[in-house]
Order: C-alpha cells, then structure tokens, then sequence
C-alpha cells in the first residue's frame, strides 16, 4: 500500500462510509417556498464511551447535602477554589445545578446561547453492560424483550430513509471516527455500510490511497460463505472508489478557523470541521471519546477537581467549544448541531476506590448555534438512590429517543413514517413523535409541522423494513422482485448514479422476474416504483 501525501492530521481517526437505499423524495408532499431547505443540516454526535458519571458533571446544587453524604471523598467543593461552575442562577431551584470545574467551555457556550443540557436520559430497564447498553442507544432498543436484540442503527435507517435520493451522490451519508470497530448506529436495516480504517492518515492522501488498493478482482467468485464474503469486499471497494475523490478534495478545501487543542477527540472534531468547510455534504458525523469508565481513580484524592473523569470533561469541553467557534466563524453554525451520549450513568454513591459503579441515567449535551439554552428536566432526585436499591437513580425523565426525534423531526424535517423506520416505533398515539423535547430549540429553527408530516406508518417491524424485495443480491442474468404493491417502473443506477436500464411497458405486479442482459459487473441501485411509494435496493451484478 502506498502511503504517498499522507501526514498525521488526528492522533486517530477511523472512518465508516454509509450507504443508505434510496426511497423517497426528501419534503416531496409539501411546498419548499414555505419550508426551511433541510439539504445542508448536519448532525455530529459524540459518544462518550464507558458511561459518563453524570453527577460530577452535572451537581444538583438544590441537594448539595445529599450529594456529599452520599461522596464524601470524591464531591466537588461548592464553595472555596475549584469550586462547581455555577451554570444560570436565573433557572428555578429544582434545575440549579453545577458544571464541573474543568467544563469552562460549556458555561461559554452556555452564555453564549449555544448550549442545553437534557437532564435524565436513558430508557426502560436499564441493561448495566457497556456493550449491550450501547448497542441498545445505537440501534433504538432498550432493555425490554421486545426491543432487545434490534440488528440496525436507528442512524442507519434514518439515513437510508430520509437522504434515500443522494445514494448515487459521490459523498457518503454518515462517516465514523475515533475508533476502529465499525458503529453499529450507522447500519441501515437494508445496508450495513462500508468500514474503513484512516487511523493517522492525513485525507488529503485519501483518493490517491483507495485507488490504489485492491487491484483486480478475483475472475471466479466461489458459491460459499466464503464467495459471498469476498463479493462483499468486492461490492464495498467499488463504492469506496466512488467516495475517494469527494473525501480527499472536501479535505484539501477545508479549513479551520478555530484554534483546537491537540487531543483525541479535537482533532476528531477538527477534521469534520474541515470537511465540513471544503464541502462535503456527508449528513451524520459519530466521534468518540473512551475512558469514562471510572471505577477507580476518578478523582484525586483531596483534590477532587483533578483526575481521570477531570482530564476527559476537559478534553470534551475544550473540543466542542473549539468545533463551535470553528463552524461559527465560517458561517456555517446554523447548518450544524452536536450532541453527547453515553451508555449509561453512575451509581450516585461512591465505590471505595475514589470511584463510582454502573448506573442508570445520565445527562446528554446539546451544542449549536441552533440550540435553545438552557435545561430540560430537573435535577434527579437523589433520595431516590437508597442502600435498598443499590444507589442508583432509576427515574428516567427523557427516554433516549425521545431526543432523537426531536432532532430528526423539528430540526432535520423527517416525517412520522421516518420516525417510526428509524425508531421502530408504529404507535400513533404515543410514539415518541408525540413525545418531542419542547424548547430545545432556537424558534427560528424549528422546521413547521406542515412541512415533515406525512402519514404514519404501522404495523410490524418486519413489514417496515421488507416492503420491497429484490433477490438474488449477487445476480448474473435476471433479478426477482417482491413488493406489496403493484410495481409501475424499475430503474437500475450504476455507483455513479447513471441510469442503465429502465422497465416500465406492462408491468403492474407485484411480483417481477426481469433480465438484465448485457450489463457490466458491479454495484448497482435499482429503484422501484410502486402505486404508492418508491424504494431503492442495491444490488451486486457479476456475470457467470
């Protein structure tokens, strides 16, 4: 592999390129001239990995007693030097609360108006393991039965729902960093997307890199896992190639117009603010941060703003604030939200090694020009968390997703139906668009209900994610299409996004079996219209 203009721009950086299907026009039911244009809105999450103790980051100033008899050695001091932040004396009693010495940068952002914090975040039945809790956040799960074992990530549906129609653009949809395992959010329930590994590689080399990987294709693919595997790399090297050229130029047109400290997660932070700034028009941006899984040594002793939780609330403060002056002093502010999670929280009283245990909720940042300061909720109740229950607070004020819907729907415009694809959630009554965060925006940015409502979708899970089948993946000769309404046109996209076959005389079934005839190898999207809807599906063509 050549490593030719590659530099070290990020101490780590790991990318995961989406692929989402393409389905239906984005806001195609409603007039655009009354409605705010959605198409430059991007998302940056940040996942804090190893469950963020909340009540060091956030301390209820209205228990203050309560909170240190339950941390005797491992409180914030109130008063005295490295005391708490006081973060807004102006909020009612019950939501005063104080940042954590080190997040300077969040009380700026705070009275800057670019900050709110969502107190009590989490979902019911809280699972305490790091890995299965956190795949329940990515995939829109939660810890009961029925939404437990969920294969795709509510990002991923989102994205190959909502942006169906830029599948054939050059740029991907949701790029990962920080991290070289592939998010698990980020999977579509029809595409699990492409993973690759930039780990301190300088993008500007990005192009020259991919298309020098791989060479030729193996002439004879095996019928086997392992054939189907290898057809697998195959598929994604060749939509990789497509992205190449996009990434790498995004990045040589960018620039910085902050300055960011040289950590982990700024200069994460610092490559999608220049991405963003040379143009590339990639929706979902994930970061990541470890080692918030504070057991022990999370304070020092007699110095409790010190420390290991003390050291990574600065590094996350210090980064944000940074990426937010950064989109802020080139104008695009507006076009860009961030937010935090965590898997889980802390138990609210201290272990015996100057640490704390699993827990239940924990608070999530939001950070933007876009966002509404201020808190949403009350601080939890600490007198909740007794000897009898292990200390833990397990009173969820916001379900997880309930945030995400917001976001999706009153910043980003998704309609219900996309709520419940991505969300899983069919219930029109009660589903989580009908439970939307108030306030958690700046009203100017708040897309109108007129402008993201279409019907909602029901039924089951499976019906929503299989509405349209399309086999075999790996064709040669024909393909076979299934759908729950008459189908009116099949049109096959090459990775490029150039319509190579179109079937529309005689259709009107719901079931198709068409001949592909003369056709190059490789990926294609094929999309099909139906009397009510249209959907996209990506397909793999080798010839025997």
């Amino acid at each position: 592999m050549q490593r030719r203009n590659f530099i070290k721009l990020t101490a780590s950086a790991n990318a995961l390129i989406m692929l989402p299907s393409q389905v239906m026009s984005m806001f195609n039911t409603f007039d655009m001239a009354s409605c705010p244009v959605n198409t430059n809105k991007k998302l940056v999450i940040i996942q804090l990995q190893g469950a963020n103790d909340g009540l060091n980051t956030v301390v209820p100033i209205n228990q203050y007693d309560l909170y240190s008899n339950l941390r005797p050695t491992i409180k914030l001091n109130l008063t005295g030097n490295n005391k708490v932040i006081t973060l807004d004396s102006t909020l009612p009693l019950d939501a005063q609360v104080g940042l954590h010495p080190a997040l300077t940068g969040f009380k700026s952002l705070y009275d800057a108006g670019l900050m709110r914090i969502v107190q009590g975040v989490g979902y019911p039945a809280q699972d305490k393991s790091h890995f299965k809790s956190t795949d329940l956040w990515l995939t829109g799960g939660d810890g009961t039965p029925e939404n437990n074992a969920i294969e795709s990530g509510w990002m991923g549906r989102f994205l190959e729902k909502y942006y169906a129609d830029f599948l054939s653009a050059s740029y991907p949809l949701g790029l990962q960093f920080g991290s070289s395992d592939n998010s698990l959010g980020l999977h579509g329930a029809e595409h699990t997307g492409l993973s690759m590994n930039l780990n301190n590689q300088d993008l500007n080399g990005y192009y020259s890199i991919i298309n020098g990987l791989g060479g030729e294709p193996p002439a004879n693919i095996p019928t086997s896992d392992f054939g189907d595997l290898l057809q697998f790399i195959i598929q994604n090297d060749a939509s990789t190639n497509v992205y190449a050229s996009s990434i790498s130029t995004a990045f040589n047109a960018g620039t910085n117009a902050a300055t960011y400290p040289d950590t982990f997660l700024a200069n994460q932070l610092k490559t999608v603010g220049k991405l963003i700034s040379g143009g590339l028009k990639t929706k979902v941006y994930l970061v990541k941060i470890s080692g918030f899984d504070t057991h022990s040594g999370q304070v020092v002793q007699n110095e409790t703003h010190l420390g290991a939780h003390a050291s990574l609330l600065q590094q996350l403060s210090e980064a944000i604030l940074a990426f937010v002056t950064d989109m802020n002093n080139q104008n695009m502010g507006e076009d860009v939200m961030g937010l935090t999670f965590s898997e889980f929280g802390r138990k609210i009283a201290q272990n015996g090694s100057l640490g704390t245990d699993h827990g239940e909720v924990a608070p999530m940042f939001l950070f933007g020009s876009v966002v509404r300061p201020g808190i949403s909720g009350t601080n939890i109740n600490l007198s909740e968390a007794t000897q009898a229950n292990n200390y833990q607070v397990k009173t969820v004020q916001f379900d997880y997703r309930r945030v995400f819907s917001t976001i999706m729907q009153d910043w980003l415009g998704a309609s219900n139906s996309t709520l419940n694809y991505s969300l899983f959630d069919h219930t029109q009554n009660t589903g989580f668009g009908t439970q939307k965060l108030p306030q958690i925006l700046k009203p100017v940015h708040v897309v109108p209900d007129n402008c993201y409502g279409d019907s909602v979708v029901t039924g089951s899970k499976d019906l929503v994610k299989n509405e349209v089948h399309i086999f075999p993946n790996h064709a040669s000769d024909q393909i076979n299409i299934v759908g729950l309404d008459n189908i009116t046109q099949v049109k096959m996209m090459d990775a490029e996004g150039r319509v190579v076959r179109t079937w529309s005389e005689n259709l009107r079934s719901d079931k198709l079996q068409l001949q592909l005839g003369t056709m190059a190898d490789g990926m294609y999207v094929v999309n099909i219209q139906t009397a009510t809807r249209s959907y996209s599906r990506k397909i793999f063509v080798k010839k025997q």
